[in-house]
């Protein structure tokens, strides 16, 4: 995760998104700095407008939000969610975490 902060910070630098300068980061935060993973992160970013992934990543998190919480002020006051319900969002929310840690 340290490899793609790097990235993130460098970008947001207005920096080079190249191996030298992920290196140069992961080395400054006091972390073993291991060259393939800096290579495959490098290679998986060529041709990737970042800056356009961003604004879009930024978008779907405020949208997803938005809905539960509308829904829970649509909802009566007072009244609880019945037991499925409950189960049923944290079996989805332990599935978002699954793929987004692969």
């Amino acid at each position: 995760m340290e490899y793609v902060y790097a990235a993130l910070l460098l970008h947001s630098a207005g920096k080079d998104v190249n191996e030298d300068g992920i290196k140069k980061v992961v080395e400054a935060s006091g972390v073993a700095v291991d060259d393939v993973r800096v290579k495959a992160l490098v290679a998986a970013l060529e041709g990737v407008d970042i800056a356009k992934v961003l604004s879009q990543a930024a978008v779907m998190p405020v949208a997803a939000a938005a809905a539960p919480a509308a829904a829970a002020a649509a909802a009566p006051a007072g009244k609880e969610e019945p037991e499925e319900n409950k189960e049923a969002a944290e079996e989805s929310g332990v599935e978002g975490l699954g793929a987004l840690f692969g």
